[in-house]
């Protein structure tokens, strides 16, 4: 193994992710097992997250790495965190991927996009809940874990919509947008990271986030060219073009770097 390759070695490294099952979590998962470390899926939708985690086992080796959780309940997120270690013995990083987006639905999916004036308070409490309240319990519980074993990485996933505004023009026709509560929990990401990563940082805890922009996951053509329109490279990110910066900060290569936003958006935030 080269010098440069060993920096990006994650071997044996066990990386708990929450939003398991969703459109980020299994490819965080994949990057991580493809640079040796142990991917960890966690989602409160249990069939999902195991669906997801059976491709992986199969695919590199790995046995019992999906988790059933309700991150925003204190007692369910303890118990996941006591059985992980309890099975590998240790947790080294921490991606907080879990949140309320754009893509929730169910019967609730009118209100959720409802605009600001009508904007119910329920589904605003909600939305921090899973958000902020969420990767608060998620980082507590398993930053005790990285506090005894003095050494840890927590990366937080933000969004470009945490620096600047989403433009609302682009939402007009498609029947979905990007509500307030998302936007505003995805700000205080921020904060959060910041907050940590100098509390942590004699602990040898780094604490980072990653600003994705939009990832393309069957939307409209039409809102395919107004976002793109808005972006200097000209498209929407794919799935898969996340996974070098998950690497990136998750292992070594980053060993310098704590309190940061590693901004990935194809631009966008630097019109």
């Amino acid at each position: 193994m080269s010098p440069h390759d060993s920096m990006f070695d994650l071997s044996g490294r066990v990386a708990v992710i929450t939003g398991g099952a969703g459109l980020l979590g299994p490819k965080h998962a994949e990057a991580i097992a493809e640079f040796g470390g142990i991917p960890i899926l966690v989602d409160v939708r249990a069939d999902e997250g195991r669906s997801s985690a059976e491709e992986l086992e199969k695919r590199f080796g790995l046995q019992d790495i999906a988790y059933e959780a309700d991150i925003t309940d204190h007692r369910s997120v303890e118990s996941m965190v006591q059985r992980i270690v309890g099975r590998f013995g240790r947790i080294d990083i921490l991606i907080n991927n879990a949140a309320m987006t754009v893509k929730y639905g169910g019967a609730i999916r009118e209100q959720y996009f409802a605009p600001f004036e009508d904007y119910p308070l329920d589904l605003w409490e909600r939305a921090l809940k899973v958000n902020l309240t969420g990767m608060f319990l998620c980082t507590q519980a398993v930053g005790r874990v990285m506090s005894q074993q003095q050494k840890g990485v927590v990366i937080n996933i933000a969004s470009d919509v945490g620096v600047i505004s989403p433009d609302h023009r682009i939402y007009e026709g498609e029947g979905f947008n990007t509500p307030i509560s998302y936007t505003v929990s995805k700000s205080a990401v921020l904060g959060f990271t910041r907050h940590l990563a100098t509390y942590w940082a004699g602990k040898n805890i780094r604490v980072n986030a990653l600003s994705p922009a939009g990832v393309y996951d069957g939307h409209t053509a039409a809102f395919v060219e107004k976002l793109s329109w808005r972006i200097p490279m000209g498209r929407m990110a794919t799935p898969d073009e996340y996974k070098g910066a998950i690497v990136f900060l998750a292992s070594d290569a980053s060993s310098f770097m704590t309190g940061a936003n590693l901004i990935v958006d194809g631009g966008r935030t630097s019109w």
